[in-house]
């Protein structure tokens, strides 16, 4: 598998970088890169009504960049909408869906393992509406979900249930299908919400139950600033943002809006985003989904084979490989998170330390934070073996 390294310039003019961090943002291969620095130096408009050739040829790149995507999802093109993030995108469904549908009374339901995009504009609309935000359990010994809270939580005042597809800290995949099914059949009116951030790059996804998903550009090898909202129903939403670029007529008392899903992309877009973002969409698709997958679950059981030597290392998250990502939270005893991280940096190996944007689940953990590595395409045993020899010097200066 290293030799996918050679397409991330990043190794090259890096070459002694181990990068353990793609759960909070992947590398860049070149392709991608490429297509960005081509766009800004030979073909640099902007979209949408501009009738001179540079504007027209951007515009098509442009939507043809959301058909990529469509075709990825295979959902429609009309239902794909560009935004700066998975924040973006899940606050949008908030303030717009949420502000229109809830109610004194409802609930919103998500779990203890979200991440706070799919967690505090949930906690914001329903303080603004009064409804009543529910959490799913999460087991601290297996990092899955509570099955009997599952059945008893979802009921027909669950208005929205939103939940990560899989954790950014505990890399469990959770059982979508099982959980929706139970939550279409019982809340007729109910909307339910993805957030793929972590999971588009390392799994293959249904979308059969979903109303709405949200992921980002960052991690799935693309740009940052480039996200999606992708929507079953989107004409059923509200506008969210306006002025230029989604209003169809505007006069002194009154402004008209587009179809979607021009609709809610007011002001000019991340165009280079979005081709980046369609280039690394290929980029995947030229791999498979599912060799990623495989490769994952080898390098996965490889490092917790290995993390299991070290000593007085405490690992978080589901034990079976087919159950989790690429995605594993440690603690040494007695050795703060930061520290480690810190030690490890100094030996030109990046994890991450603190809380990941899940401070919730941390505390039903028991723990203020941890450390974590998180694969890409990019890793192999060797990255493994450094990270070990990394912890082992750190066990050594503490």
């Amino acid at each position: 598998m290293n030799n996918y390294k050679q397409y991330f310039p990043i190794f090259k003019n890096n070459p002694k970088l181990v990068y353990l961090d793609s759960a909070a943002s992947t590398q860049k291969p070149k392709q991608v890169i490429d297509r960005i620095k081509t766009f800004y130096e030979e073909e640099y408009s902007n979209i949408h009504r501009g009738l001179y050739g540079l504007s027209e040829a951007a515009t098509e790149n442009y939507e043809n960049a959301r058909q990529v995507v469509a075709n990825f999802l295979g959902v429609a093109t009309n239902q794909i909408v560009f935004t700066r993030n998975t924040t973006e995108s899940l606050n949008l469904i908030a303030k717009t869906w949420g502000r229109a549908n809830l109610r004194i009374g409802d609930e919103v339901l998500i779990t203890e393992m979200e991440h706070h995009s799919n967690l505090v504009p949930w906690q914001e609309i329903c303080r603004d509406s009064g409804a009543r935000l529910r959490y799913l359990k999460v087991d601290p010994n297996t990092g899955q979900l509570n099955s009997a809270d599952i059945q008893s939580k979802i009921s027909k005042k669950t208005k929205i249930l939103s939940i990560t597809a899989a954790s950014n800290v505990l890399g469990t995949i959770n059982d979508l299908e099982t959980i929706l099914r139970r939550f279409k059949n019982i809340s007729k009116k109910g909307i339910a919400v993805g957030d793929f951030a972590q999971a588009l790059a390392h799994l293959p996804i249904n979308l059969e139950y979903f109303d709405f998903i949200a992921f980002s550009g960052h991690k799935i090898y693309g740009p940052d600033g480039i996200g999606v909202l992708w929507g079953k129903d989107l004409d059923a939403l509200p506008h969210f943002l306006v002025g230029g670029g989604n209003i169809e007529s505007v006069s002194q008392k009154l402004s008209t809006y587009q179809v979607s899903p021009w609709k809610f992309e007011a002001g000019t877009p991340n165009i280079a985003g979005a081709l980046g973002l369609s280039e690394a969409i290929k980029f995947i698709q030229s791999i498979g989904i599912e060799k990623i997958r495989d490769h994952e679950k080898q390098l996965t059981k490889y490092a917790l084979a290995k993390l299991a030597t070290i000593p007085h290392l405490s690992i978080y998250g589901p034990k079976k490989i087919t159950d989790r990502i690429g995605v594993i939270a440690f603690n040494i005893a007695q050795i703060h998170a930061h520290d480690v991280a810190q030690i490890l940096a100094d030996q030109n190996i990046a994890v991450r330390a603190g809380h990941h944007c899940a401070q919730p689940l941390h505390s039903t953990l028991g723990i203020p934070g941890s450390c974590r590595l998180s694969f890409g395409i990019y890793n192999d045993e060797k990255d493994v073996d450094r990270l070990i020899a990394g912890l082992k010097k750190v066990i050594k200066i503490f």
